[in-house]
């Protein structure tokens, strides 16, 4: 008999295998209890947490903690409603001034997740007669708002203005009608867009872009605003979208873009309209992290000198890695799916968090084992990391 579940038959077997070999499921990974920006308790031992993209090491900084704290205290643990319905607390309302000012944009709005941000303006913006011609190796979220709604999606070659330049070419009169969409920093490998070039693209042939600063958002720029700012072309791009589960240590996500018109489609976005707002104490340490970053670069600095030290010592190592230095570090393996598992509880086991990457959500499809800095690592801390990639390497060659 057919069963809803029979389609799902395959993934639990794949997964029951590599809990078989490795003892562990890394996917459902608990942390008993969080002890600070980098270490938590896992499996009853503390360890660096060393895949959590809290790039600035804000998730217990005293300042957006109290602020988090008053805000409960003042105005409760939830809105219990969208904005569209129950109506925008003023904080809502004095992040979105407060991010548009930041960007020196006209207009801004905040969403729940970065998720829904890329759902919401993704599958409204753009309608049947419009064309995305998105980066292959985009987020989830950004093909899922691509599916949303109802323009022709065409994909480009990963980091290739070439072929996004073939692509606008065939569009003909249809490319003043096309949204481009790329990221800063992408969320595998840590490799950049390469947007002067899109830029160009973009503006030869008419059309509109989108970069999602996700991962660029406090890591990029002298005001730490992304790609876009660091290489001075924020005046070209449309639009940007972000989150704050990031360098802002919290959750929700925004779009800020130079077209005021942006204001207008607020209310036309489902994922808005219809999703609970987020809680005062999230608006909170949000904005109180957004004036953190805005007022001193030290944090960012120190992000970058904690990257360096791991990207190099383990290039050093000899590991396969992403194509350029940044807080996100990819170690590419050559390793089978369950001895890529086998390996990556190895680095648990020696005291290391990192995140387990496997196929097909890998580019080039080999898994890999990825890791973010965070501003808050200390130097023992890189280390040990090191230490523990060390120690990696040598099972590693035992598996080849």
């Amino acid at each position: 008999m057919a069963n809803l579940f029979n389609k799902f038959r395959s993934l639990e077997e794949t997964r029951a295998g590599l809990v078989a070999g490795s003892g562990v499921d890394p996917f459902h990974v608990v942390v008993e209890r969080v002890v600070s920006a980098t270490e938590a308790i896992i499996n009853g031992r503390k360890v660096i947490m060393a895949g959590t993209n809290n790039y600035l090491g804000l998730t217990f900084d005293p300042e957006c903690v109290a602020a988090a704290c008053r805000a409960v205290s003042e105005e409760g643990t939830g809105t219990t409603g969208s904005r569209m319905a129950n109506g925008s607390y003023a904080a809502h309302v004095a992040l979105e001034n407060e991010l548009a000012a930041f960007f020196n944009c006209p207009a801004a709005i905040v969403f729940s997740t970065g998720y829904i941000a890329n759902l919401a303006i993704l599958s409204t913006l753009t309608g049947s007669e419009d064309v995305i011609l998105l980066d292959a190796d985009c987020h989830a979220s950004i093909y899922d708002g691509t599916r949303l709604g109802s323009a022709q999606v065409i994909r480009f070659q990963h980091n290739n203005p070439a072929d996004l330049e073939k692509r606008l070419q065939r569009l003909g009169d249809r490319a003043g009608n096309t949204l481009v969409v790329v990221e800063g920093i992408y969320s595998m490998l840590g490799d950049r867009a390469p947007l002067r070039e899109i830029v160009d693209m973009k503006n030869r042939y008419g059309a509109f872009l989108l970069v999602d600063e996700a991962h660029s958002l406090g890591v990029l720029g002298q005001q730490g605003r992304g790609l876009a700012e660091a290489l001075e072309v924020e005046a070209e791009v449309d639009f940007i979208t972000g989150t704050f589960s990031k360098s802002l240590g919290s959750i929700g996500g925004f779009c800020v873009s130079r077209w005021p018109e942006l204001e207008t489609v607020r209310y036309a976005m489902r994922p808005y309209i219809f999703t609970a707002s987020s809680s005062p104490s999230l608006i909170a340490s949000t904005r109180k992290a957004l004036e953190i970053l805005h007022r001193s670069s030290a944090l960012r600095k120190k992000l970058w000198d904690n990257a360096t030290q791991l990207y190099q010592g383990l290039a050093a190592m000899g590991f396969e890695l992403g194509p350029e230095i940044s807080p996100v570090i990819a170690v590419r393996l050559p390793a089978t799916v369950a001895e890529t598992t086998a390996l990556w509880n190895e680095l648990l086991s020696q005291g290391i968090y990192v995140n387990l990457v496997l196929p097909p959500a890998t580019p080039g499809g080999k898994p890999l084992l990825r890791c973010s800095l965070s501003a808050a690592h200390s130097q023992a801390q890189i280390n040990a990391m090191l230490d523990a990639f060390s120690h990696f390497k040598e099972k590693l060659q035992a598996h080849a």
